[in-house]
């Protein structure tokens, strides 16, 4: 079954190059438009399997469309696809609910296989922004440090599966490398959103990588696990 991608980016060569290339590369392009307000109309009408967003749009930006998704209840992934190098444009992607964020002068075979581990439920984020989560984990990024107080509120069990979720792992994996149920994992993952006080287990991912969790499980700072 091919994959099915809405693009929504509002700059117009950049935008038909990229649908040009995913077509040529069988995946199903369902709409691609410049305009973050009508994008939000068509997820809502073709419930596409993955967006591709834009940082930076007029009238609405990919921030924008990230949060509205997020209250709106969309469950299909988004990866926001900028120019962006900029640390606050990642985490505050991440906290919102993008589970990617790649760079435009990716090659194109590389965002291909980026979708398609998005898809299968990891969270992707381009090596050269590797050294932006490192400083995240190293506490330079201290704008959340008020959510510090909440890791005490966990159990041992949720801390383990927090730094797990901080890897990319599915709750598949987890639950396979923890020897429980996927119905056990979920109900984990649910009390912990709840004690963190967050939506996605995207946010919670970004908020153990950037309190030093994920470090003292010798994960890599690229959440994406291969």
């Amino acid at each position: 079954m091919n994959l099915r991608v809405l693009i929504i980016d509002d700059h117009t060569l950049f935008r038909e190059g990229l649908e040009s290339l995913l077509t040529r590369r069988e995946i199903d392009v369902v709409a691609s438009v410049g305009d973050g307000n009508e994008g939000l109309r068509l997820i809502d009408e073709l419930q596409p399997d993955i967006v591709l967003l834009d940082m930076r749009m007029p009238d609405i930006s990919g921030l924008g469309v990230l949060v509205a998704l997020q209250e709106k209840g969309a469950s299909m992934p988004v990866v926001v696809l900028t120019t962006s190098a900029d640390e606050k444009d990642l985490v505050e992607s991440l906290r919102s609910g993008a589970r990617g964020y790649l760079l435009k002068d990716m090659e194109p075979d590389s965002l291909v296989v980026a979708l398609r581990d998005i898809i299968d439920g990891k969270t992707v984020v381009a090596p050269a922004l590797t050294p932006i989560l490192a400083k995240v984990v190293q506490g330079d990024f201290s704008e959340l440090d008020e959510s510090e107080l909440l890791f005490d509120e966990l159990t041992p069990r949720e801390t383990e599966i927090l730094c797990l979720l901080a890897e990319g792992q599915s709750n598949k994996v987890i639950a396979r490398n923890l020897g429980i149920s996927d119905g056990t994992v979920k109900l984990h993952v649910k009390a912990i959103l709840r004690k963190l006080n967050i939506h996605s287990r995207v946010e919670a991912a970004v908020l153990a990588v950037e309190h030093g969790l994920k470090d003292s499980q010798k994960a890599s700072a690229y959440v994406n696990p291969q």
